[in-house]
């Protein structure tokens, strides 16, 4: 009786390995399947090829091997995208949701033309035909930054300018699109502004006027 419990425990042993040698080819041999479709919301044509290029050439063997951290930065570097979320629908579909940067301004850096994006960075113009304001100066973005937040914040219109001068001061002139030309204080902006939104509209300040307001207490009108 002994023996015959004892040759039963070998057969069920020599089947528990075989069994198991079978599922272990099986899981060798098996593969997920590699990303087959790549959905991008939120840019044109052109700008999902940039990305769907980064992704190919990083040669991620599949949406288990995605490297999300890598891939944030791959796509946080170009320019024109604000913000964005990745997001796998396994087995093989990655979906990339994107917010484009607003674009403020124009510029020109080393005889190219660029625009400003609200995300602090420079875009390659490419005929971009908004009418936006222009800077001149040797622009330094976090200061422009701060000054259209001053804007913003005034009774005056980030829309009524042509044209913003940056001196190396840090100071600005903002030219509008009436013509008018107001030379900036480095302090006290926000109010100097709504000064000045009060004073036209008062019909104190015509078109195409030169309004100083960079000495204190002092307003210097000079017709352009």
């Amino acid at each position: 009786m002994h023996l015959l419990i004892s040759k039963k425990i070998v057969i069920y042993l020599l089947m528990f390995c075989f069994l198991v040698s079978i599922n272990n080819i099986s899981f060798m041999n098996f593969s997920f399947p590699k990303i087959s479709k790549i959905e991008i919301k939120g840019l044109d044509f052109d700008e999902k090829k940039k990305i769907e290029n980064i992704i190919y050439n990083s040669n991620f063997k599949n949406i288990f091997h995605i490297d999300k951290e890598f891939l944030k930065k791959k796509i946080d570097s170009i320019n024109i995208i604000e913000q964005f979320e990745i997001f796998k629908n396994y087995p093989s579909t990655l979906k990339i949701f994107i917010e484009k940067t607003k674009i403020l301004a124009k510029t020109k850096r080393n005889g190219f033309d660029y625009l400003i994006g609200s995300n602090g960075k420079l875009i390659e113009n490419k005929d971009f035909v908004l009418e936006l304001p222009f800077i001149f100066g040797d622009l330094d973005i976090s200061e422009f930054l701060k000054l259209k937040r001053k804007i913003d914040n005034s009774l005056f219109e980030f829309s009524e300018i042509s044209n913003l001068y940056l001196y190396k001061s840090n100071r600005w002139d903002i030219e509008t699109r009436n013509g008018n030309l107001i030379k900036l204080p480095k302090n006290n902006i926000k109010e100097i502004l709504n000064l000045y939104v009060r004073m036209f509209n008062e019909k104190k300040i015509n078109e195409k006027t030169i309004i100083d307001f960079r000495q204190k207490n002092q307003i210097i009108l000079n017709e352009k």
